[in-house]
């Protein structure tokens, strides 16, 4: 912490902002880079689905432990911390002492209970999935865990003192050393086999330890920073009173946590029961929806938490509402027109990204048709994290699982319908579709519930601004779609088609669409434009 308690002047709103987003967006290109690395040079099949899933497994076991808990109630803890006689430099050793314990341990029983986790998301029934592979891949990057949580710590500690560039910088390093390793996986010898699996192939080994050593850098990276600011770490044991307090928050979104990977857990069943590539599917269509929340969504969100949660602390509700208000209206102006472009050139993104080298156009329309089908929850899932942090800020992390268990018991008979109603093809479709119809109601659901809590939301002002982002989209959409008949009537037969009409439609669609807001008059437009600007000058 910063010597004799001397707080670092915070940075604005907006110049926060704009950086993390340049940081993020780099970041997010990066981490698709790999991810289209991965599947030019493996294809879209059961290796691939096997990885994937595995490779999912750290990151689901983290936010059980202690993901979900660092993410939303520890910043606005270690904001009121620093309040103490020492800065909360105390606090935070205790705080720290204790996750990394905790971390330590799950990491090492999860290791142990792969077999159980593959067991639990992977169904063979169907012999259209792996779970020996996915178990082999498992041993490799489950130790990924402890990294990931050392890197949660280590950031929140970093956000709480307004310093945000090297954790928004951080995954990059992670992303060039998997590209690294996905480097010396093409000129090592040698296949991964499925039947039988052999954990002593060298191309598993380094895919395996490979990404296991890009989490560990992505944590290692921090380190400096936080000597910058004057951290030092020491083990601290014992019992702070305010530790209750965490205990009775982090009891709660470990239960959101939870509930939410029940959802998880049926829909990597759904999806390894269906067609081959389908978890390969989803994952990289998944990753496609949240690249514009990643950049813009996520960035605001990190710099707006301590503000929020310095004025939920002082009891500042009109604040609270504004700092609510305020980034609801800047979500829906900025994605709602990439809401627009996902819906309309959905399978053009997917051929133009993903029909190379292992994988096909056919592949690649899959992809993109899933996207496409669930581009209208974009808006409805940033709403989502940022009623959220709202909730948290106010140290109310109850009602966000409640949230959290409505939108599950909706989701899981869908999914399940959705496994049995389509063909195996289409069921990846039908499950990104049903995701984001979870996000719709949550949206809806938190706003209510805020409202009861908080009184006049100014619903108006945000729906007025939602009517007119929509309405102006819609044009931008029609326009779009009339440009995609005109250039492919017939689709994709070749990847140069499908770039040429994703320029084409995606330009025309986001013209036309802020076009549509700056003649109605949207007054968020002109902050919006001026975070792009921005970030167009800082990149």
């Amino acid at each position: 912490m910063q010597q004799g308690g001397e707080q670092p002047k915070a940075p604005s709103l907006a110049r926060a902002t704009s950086g993390m987003a340049v940081a993020t967006l780099v970041s997010r290109i990066t981490g698709f880079g790999w991810k289209l690395l991965l599947v030019a040079i493996v294809g879209v099949n059961v290796v691939q689905d096997s990885f994937t899933v595995a490779n999912t497994l750290p990151n689901i076991i983290f936010e059980l432990l202690l993901g979900g808990v660092l993410a939303s109630v520890v910043v606005p803890l270690l904001v009121r911390s620093q309040d103490d006689p020492d800065g909360g430099r105390e606090y935070v050793n205790r705080l720290l002492t204790i996750g990394i314990t905790g971390l330590a341990v799950g990491t090492v029983i999860a290791v142990i209970a792969a077999p159980v986790f593959t067991w639990l998301y992977v169904d063979g029934s169907t012999g259209r999935a792996s779970p020996e592979l996915t178990t082999a891949f498992a041993y490799l990057l489950l130790p990924e865990i402890l990294f990931y949580g050392l890197f949660a710590l280590l950031s929140a500690i970093l956000q709480a003192r307004q310093v945000f560039g090297p954790t928004a910088w951080a995954p990059v390093i992670n992303n060039v050393v998997v590209v690294l390793t996905l480097l010396l996986y093409l000129v090592v010898p040698g296949e991964i086999t499925v039947n039988p699996v052999d954990m002593s192939q060298p191309k598993l080994l380094v895919l395996g330890i490979g990404v296991t050593m890009g989490i560990v850098a992505q944590a290692a990276v921090l380190l400096p920073a936080l000597r910058r600011i004057g951290f030092r770490f020491s083990w601290t044991w014992g019992f702070d009173a305010r530790l209750k307090e965490f205990a009775g928050l982090a009891a709660w979104v470990m239960g959101y946590v939870a509930v939410s990977q029940v959802g998880m857990v049926v829909t990597q069943r759904v999806l390894t029961a269906g067609d081959e590539g389908g978890v390969t599917i989803y994952s990289n269509a998944w990753l496609l929806f949240q690249l514009p929340y990643g950049v813009i969504g996520v960035a605001l969100l990190t710099a707006i938490l301590p503000r929020m949660s310095k004025h939920a602390a002082r009891g500042d509700t009109q604040s609270v509402i504004d700092d609510l208000a305020t980034g609801s209206r800047l979500s829906t102006v900025m994605l709602v027109p990439i809401s627009a472009v996902l819906t309309i050139a959905g399978t053009a993104i997917g051929v133009a990204l993903f029909a190379f080298g292992e994988s096909d156009v056919e592949q690649g329309a899959r992809l993109g048709t899933a996207l496409a089908f669930s581009a209208f929850g974009l808006l409805p899932y940033a709403l989502v994290m940022l009623q959220l942090r709202v909730f948290y800020a106010m140290k109310d992390a109850r009602t966000p699982t409640l949230i959290m268990i409505g939108m599950t018991v909706v989701k899981i008979p869908l999914l399940y319908m959705c496994g049995a109603v389509l063909s195996p093809q289409n069921v990846v479709i039908g499950v990104m579709l049903v995701n984001s119809l979870s996000y719709v109601i949550g949206a809806v659901a938190g706003q209510m519930w805020l409202w009861v809590r908080l009184g006049h939301l100014r619903n108006k002002k945000i729906v007025s601004v939602i009517t007119k982002t929509v309405a102006a989209s819609a044009v931008g959409m029609a326009a779009a779609w009339l440009a995609g008949e005109l250039i492919a009537p017939d689709g994709f037969d070749s990847i140069l088609i499908a770039w040429v009409t994703l320029i084409v439609q995606g330009g025309l669609a986001l013209a036309v669409a802020f076009g549509g807001l700056a003649v109605l008059r949207v007054p968020e437009l002109r902050p919006a434009t001026a975070r792009i600007t921005r970030l167009v000058r800082r990149g």
